[in-house]
């Protein structure tokens, strides 16, 4: 056998012969390929009485003859039965059908391949000499892996029209490459155009094709080049001109992420528009830290914030709550003001207070202080952004008695731990 085919066989008749479990594996493929599934069998296992009881399958409840194969474009056999196989296999033989047999492939005109799915791409793998399953299906689960990490360049380049475009907002997490999902990944093997943060994985953009065009509108503090309604523009206009677009955002693109906002931007302007989660940094640099934001006995509650927005009523709250931790992020230009306003609120001047810089990163350091000398601390140790600021009992070093718990977490990262109060 040298040759494999795509067959469509969506609403063509398709004949299963037997009831077993291994013809019930048969059915449920050949149903998510749409086809119009005969069962012939005399008795058939439970999956396959449920389905034909819903509907999905005809059952033909006698042994099999000739006959039954009348109308049918591909028959598959798996009665377990050495002489019943032979003789379905000689009559589609006769039909010019072609026909799977599960229990001897090589006497079948086709073969089953070892599938494997990325989006609309299916990959089949079958041995082009004597059938081989275990080999196929090794070979088939190590391309599955390159398609599920985003190895492989999934671009469509056939011609598009307005309507193939759409934008996928991918969530890439707090800026460590194993900390992007494989659904981001899968997202970005298929981007033509990425438009990109600072924030995040940015060394995955390495890994794309030369030719995917990557739009940078990354901002700094006070520094806004490119305002928001500007990149809700770029997104529809990518779009609307039939191209696949990855909006690559660091952390969650609903977390503090204006994920929302350009959701909003492409469905007003009729762009199909997708979200895949990442993971906020809100969680991540605290773990990577070894700082747990919940603690059994000690806390049990998380407030996240935005320190530009200034202490809601329930971030303050918080703080006067000794089982509450509360997270800021974007918070050290206005590090000053917060614990101003804490402190004046009544929150305790002892409070632990842990800064996160770089959190999975390389660069990551800690910087730990009480919200009474937090200011003047952060300022020696020249604390930058981007950091994740936790304040709380949890934020108190040694909670969990090691330090080098961070390693387990985070062990490619060189870990800096500022103790000073």
């Amino acid at each position: 056998m040298t040759t494999m085919l795509g067959v469509d066989l969506a609403g063509r008749r398709v004949v299963v012969v037997g009831g077993g479990p291994v013809a019930a594996r048969r059915v449920q493929g050949l149903l998510a390929d749409a086809a119009a599934v005969v069962v012939v069998a005399p008795a058939v296992c439970e999956p396959l009485r449920d389905l034909h009881r819903w509907g999905a399958v005809e059952w033909l409840a006698h042994e099999v003859t000739d006959a039954d194969l009348e109308g049918a474009w591909l028959v598959q056999t798996a009665t377990g039965d050495r002489a019943t196989d032979a003789a379905v296999v000689g009559w589609a033989h006769e039909r010019r059908i072609f026909c799977v047999d599960a229990g001897y492939a090589a006497a079948g005109s086709a073969r089953t391949p070892a599938t494997t799915r990325s989006g609309d791409v299916l990959v089949g793998v079958v041995s082009a000499g004597a059938p081989d399953p275990r080999r196929t299906t090794v070979v088939r689960d190590a391309i599955a892996a390159h398609l599920r990490e985003g190895h492989v360049d999934l671009r469509s380049h056939r011609p598009r029209s307005a309507a193939d475009g759409h934008v996928v907002l991918v969530g890439g997490g707090p800026g460590d490459l194993g900390l992007l999902t494989l659904a981001g990944r899968r997202a970005l093997a298929s981007a033509d155009v990425v438009v990109v943060d600072r924030l995040g994985p940015v060394d995955v953009l390495d890994e794309l094709a030369p030719d995917v065009e990557i739009i940078d509108v990354g901002k700094t503090p006070g520094n806004h080049p490119v305002p928001q309604h500007e990149i809700g523009r770029i997104l529809v206009e990518q779009a609307q001109r039939g191209r696949a677009v990855v909006r690559l955002k660091g952390g969650d693109p609903f977390v503090y992420g204006r994920g929302g906002e350009e959701v909003l931007a492409c469905r007003e302007a009729g762009v199909r528009v997708e979200v895949i989660p990442g993971v906020s940094s809100a969680f991540a640099a605290p773990a990577a830290a070894g700082i747990p934001l919940t603690h059994r006995g000690v806390v049990g509650a998380v407030h996240v914030m935005n320190g530009h927005d200034g202490w809601s009523s329930a971030g303050l709250v918080g703080l006067r709550d000794a089982s509450c931790t509360v997270v800021v992020l974007m918070g050290v230009a206005v590090l000053g003001a917060l614990a101003e306003g804490a402190l004046a609120f009544g929150a305790d001047p002892a409070t632990p207070v842990a800064i996160v810089e770089s959190g999975t990163l390389e660069t990551q350091r800690v910087t730990r202080a009480t919200l009474a000398s937090v200011v003047g601390v952060a300022a020696a140790a020249g604390v930058r952004a981007p950091a994740v600021i936790v304040l709380g009992a949890v934020a108190a070093p040694g909670l969990l008695g090691d330090e080098a718990v961070i390693a387990q977490v985070a062990p490619g990262a060189h870990k800096h731990d500022t103790m000073t109060t």
